[in-house]
Order: C-alpha cells, then structure tokens, then sequence
C-alpha cells in the first residue's frame, strides 16, 4: 500500500460510515500469544497496519509458521492461521520497526532463548529508553547488552523467572512482555509486584487475551500479580478476534464532532482498549453520541471546554487536542508526562504543529490547556513522523479557512494505513 508524503486537506463538513480498522494493540498481543500457544492459533479479522506487520515478521523470524491467510468475503471476516511449538525458536535477530509495543513485548519472548538474539527498529524507536530491560532481565537470569540504554539490543537466556518486583511508571508494555514470557514456561505459580502502575486498561487487555489461551493471572489493584502455570493442549486450536481499534476510531468521531456526521462500525463498547475512554471526553465536550452495541454515532454539535484525565490513554491526546480547539472555551487535558517517549515528544509537537493552524496550547507540568474557539488557519504542517499528529492536523484541518498541508503524511501507516482512503469516503477532499 503505497501513502503519499504530502496530502492537502480541504476543510469541509463530512458524512458517512466507517468500519474501524482492525486493533494493533489486539493484534500484537495475539501474535505474541499465538507464539506461545502450542499447536495452531487462528487470528480472525488481523491487523494490517506497518506495526501489525512488524509482529508478525517477528513471531515468524521466532519459529511461527503462517500456514493459512483468508482474505475474508463479504460474509466472512479475514483469518490468519499460525503454528507454533509453544515457545521461540533460535533467530539471529528480529526487527520491530518502528512499534514501541513490539519491542517491549517480545524482547522478554526472545530471551527465553539460550542463544543470543540481536533486536532491532528503526526511526523514532531507536532513540526511545530501553533500559527497563537491563534491570530486570538480569533478575530472570537473562544478560542484555544495549546501545546506552537503546536499540540494538542483544539478549540472551534462557529465563529462569522468579518474584520480582518492577516499576511500571514508564510504560504496560514492559509488563505485558514480562507476562507473557513467564506464562510460557512457568510450571508454578510466579508473583510480580508492579510499583507505579500506568496504563492499567492495556495491563486488563493483556490478561483478558492470556485468559483466552488458558492463563491465568490474578491481581489485587494492580499491584500484586499472581501467574499461574496454563494447562498444556497442543490438539486445541486458539480462535483470537480482533476487535475495532479505538485508538484509530478516536479521529473519525471527532472529525464528526466538530464537522458532520459519522457512524462507526466495528467497535466493542465493552472492550478493555484504554481509548475507548474517548466516547467520555465527546460527552463531556456535549459531541452528539449515539452509542449502540454495533455501531457509535457521532453529530457535530456546538462543543463546550473539557476537563480530560488522559493518564491511562495517553494516545487519545492528539485527537482530543483537535475537539479542543473546536471547543468553546479553555480544556485542560492531564497526563502529559506519558508523552515524552512516543514517535516524537508528543506534547511538544502537537504545541507547535497546532500553532501553525492558530491554536494555542499551553503546558504546564502535567498539563496540556487548549484555548479553544479561534479561528483555524490554512498552514503548511508536519507530522514529525508521528502517525497520530498527521492524523490529528488532518482532523482539524476540517475546520480551518483554507486547505491545510500536512508533510511526512505517511506516517498514518504505522497504525491507520488507510486513514486518507477513510476521509475521502466520508466527502473529504484530499490532494
């Protein structure tokens, strides 16, 4: 699928329905799982997106073999079928792109391994923090070399998991990658101590899909995690379905909040995706909502300032910036500290691409405030190569006085390749 590198977005009021694009925090946590199941795995509706594709490569460089794909009809929805053995088996090196949760996750699952692997990424993923893995895996018997506490890594095992105790205040990617490891190879039950736990509603996606292939792991408050060893059946096949991507529907539905009108099918309104917190922040900003068991519909609205706590969703702060600005009256969004370490300094990067299009954002320690109802101008933006910041400025960009221009546009591929696809079937005109 080939994503210009610069789009030009007209303003407009838009209409229309949408499927939301399959979730790749889902999608990731099944490839990782289906590493571990022994016997065949089949991943129903899967992700297509560049960091979907990267685990994928991954858990087939570990010993997965792709033994089915389906492309699904109108009826059926598309299927993946794996096999494993259980466990990874030795690769030289593994390549993450440019995914955050890829690394973190599979990292542990690589050194489970006695020989050496060599992990890789590239772009914004380099120079992000790695070396929560250089005080634990040591704890579990593993070396680890790094770059000063960056990519490449080079790990080397196997684990030998015991009680520990972590800090989970930089991310729940870290912890579900330790979860997921230990439940491959643990044969009693193991106790890890979470201090600082951020992010809690991806830690309940990650125990929700291990419960789906038989693991167990209790909790109390987030803190204290009890694995217990999973019962061991090769002849089962793991059905795991992939739901709609919050974190994707948050654009559209805010594009609709503050010029049309969208339905958008695919979401589970029950599910543990930490975005889906996206439909309180409409309803605090008075968005139109109707939200039914198939479909969430969103209506432009006159829309009124917001108080948002985006600690435990910290990728919903690009698009709720954009409701912001279409916002009658000042919204403060919490939790900016949660976004140093994404594709770019997210916080600094939305202040000043934002700017561009007339809005201005101040911060202040960990807050974003938005003054919200000024004008929106025709501007020349970039993305910083930051998928959500293309996104968000293309969403805004509905509003403003003239087209806006937003360079380095292909960045929506690492979660939303057909995000501009989306737009223009919602009457968007995009050049």
């Amino acid at each position: 699928m080939t994503i210009p590198t610069i789009v030009h977005i007209q303003p407009g009021r838009i209409q229309g329905t949408l499927w939301a694009p399959p979730s790749k925090s889902m999608m990731q946590r099944a490839c990782a799982i289906a590493l571990i199941h022994p016997g065949e795995t089949c991943i129903h509706n899967p992700g297509y997106s560049f960091d979907d594709q990267a685990a994928l490569g991954i858990i087939r460089d570990l010993g997965v073999e792709l033994i089915e794909r389906h492309p699904g009809t109108e009826r059926e929805m598309p299927t993946i079928r794996l096999r494993s053995v259980g466990k990874p088996q030795p690769a030289a090196s593994v390549h993450a792109g440019e995914s955050g949760l890829s690394i973190r996750m599979f990292t542990p699952l690589a050194a489970l391994l006695s020989t050496p692997v060599t992990i890789k990424g590239a772009g914004s993923l380099t120079s992000r923090p790695m070396d929560f893995f250089e005080q634990v895996l040591p704890q579990w018997g593993a070396s680890i070399q790094t770059n000063e506490g960056k990519l490449p890594l080079v790990v080397q095992g196997p684990l030998k998991p015991q009680a520990i105790e972590v800090d989970g205040s930089l991310s729940s990617q870290f912890i579900s990658g330790l979860f997921v490891a230990a439940a491959a190879i643990i044969d009693q039950p193991l106790s890890i101590t979470v201090i600082n736990p951020t992010s809690k509603p991806y830690i309940d996606l990650t125990l929700e899909m291990l419960l789906q292939a038989g693991v167990s792991i209790q909790h109390s408050d987030y803190t204290h995690y009890t694995i217990l060893p999973r019962p061991m059946n090769a002849s089962r096949v793991l059905d795991l379905t992939i739901t709609g991507d919050w974190s994707g529907a948050a654009f559209p539905l805010v594009a609709a909040a503050i010029a049309g009108e969208v339905t958008v099918k695919g979401l589970d309104v029950f599910s543990k995706q930490a975005d889906r917190q996206v439909l309180q922040a409409l309803m605090q900003a008075e968005a139109l909502l109707s939200i039914r068991e198939d479909r969430i519909e969103c209506r432009q609205h006159p829309l009124q300032a917001f108080h948002f706590n985006a600690t435990d969703c910290p990728d919903l702060f690009p698009p709720l910036a954009a409701l912001a600005a279409c916002a009658n009256g000042t919204s403060v969004i919490e939790g900016v500290h949660r976004l140093t370490h994404k594709e770019s300094n997210r916080a600094l990067t939305i202040q000043e691409e934002f700017g561009k299009m007339g809005v201005n954002i101040t911060l202040q320690d960990d807050l974003m405030i938005i003054e919200g109802g000024s004008p929106i101008r025709s501007s020349v933006v970039h993305s910083h190569h930051d998928h959500r910041i293309a996104m968000a400025c293309a969403v805004l960009a509905l509003r403003a006085d003239g087209p806006v221009t937003i360079e380095a546009a292909d960045a929506v591929g690492k979660s939303y390749p057909r995000f501009y696809e989306a737009l223009q079937q919602l009457g968007v005109v995009v050049g």
